[in-house]
């Protein structure tokens, strides 16, 4: 891992909920950004303290190994309470719009839906709003934090699946992403006292499945799906890929 918690800014700031909800998502998009010299981060709104396996303690850990496989610049932990998401506090959303302004990213991804587990709604919802209250100058988080306007906002999947409005190409990031996914063990395998969950039944295998049938859509062998709420922009048609 390339960590550098300076005050420079992020190319892409990616939350989510827990630790291990980027990785899911989008574990090799910033693998493969980070390869190119990007600066890439992720934000984990809560701890998982209420995870059916493992330790806040185990999970931290885990994060740190994750992030190594995928290059991050920066991992910000926060602690919002995990299930408590809804109704957000102002003051919690406060800390979440300092982040976006303490690292400026011109890009951020926020869990989008469908999803089975609100908290994951719940959070691309906050992060919708602070990405909106990180630009309004009288809004309040930080008085050593200066405004600042998001490029653009995009969603990414964990449980769920739907027609993404554009894929990344990961095909060269697959093992990046296996490994960083494997760097949960607690919670993707089934260890002495375990509890069986969706998360230890062979739930890397369903990620990486669903790449692989974004990935054919698109051409190519593997590939992430994205949704955005605005027409995203090309240039030229004949020039660059994502």
């Amino acid at each position: 891992m390339k960590r550098n918690n300076n005050l420079e800014s992020l190319d892409i700031l990616a939350f989510g909920a827990h630790p291990d909800d980027v990785e899911i998502g989008m574990a090799g998009t910033l693998a493969k950004y980070s390869a190119m010299g990007k600066r890439v981060g992720i934000c984990n709104l809560t701890r998982a303290e209420l995870s059916s396996n493992g330790t806040v303690e185990t999970r931290q850990d885990e994060a740190e190994e994750a992030a190594r496989h995928m290059g991050l610049d920066v991992r910000v932990q926060l602690e919002l309470p995990d299930r408590g998401l809804f109704p957000i506090q102002p003051e919690d959303m406060a800390k979440v719009t300092a982040v976006i302004r303490k690292y400026k990213p011109t890009i951020v991804f926020a869990p989008g839906s469908p999803d089975r587990h609100p908290d994951h709604i719940h959070a691309g919802n906050i992060v919708e709003e602070a990405v909106f209250n990180a630009r309004i100058y009288k809004y309040q988080c930080d008085e050593e934090l200066s405004a600042h306007k998001v490029r653009d906002l995009y969603t990414y999947y964990i449980n769920g699946v739907s027609q993404p409005d554009f894929v990344v190409d990961i095909t060269e990031w697959q093992e990046q992403k296996r490994k960083a996914l494997s760097s949960y063990r607690s919670q993707f395998e089934q260890l002495a006292g375990s509890v069986v969950t969706p998360l230890n039944a062979e739930y890397i295998k369903s990620v990486e499945a669903r790449d692989k049938v974004f990935g054919s859509q698109a051409g190519v062998k593997a590939a992430e799906g994205f949704q955005t709420k605005k027409p995203f922009v090309v240039t030229n048609l004949l020039e660059g890929t994502l």
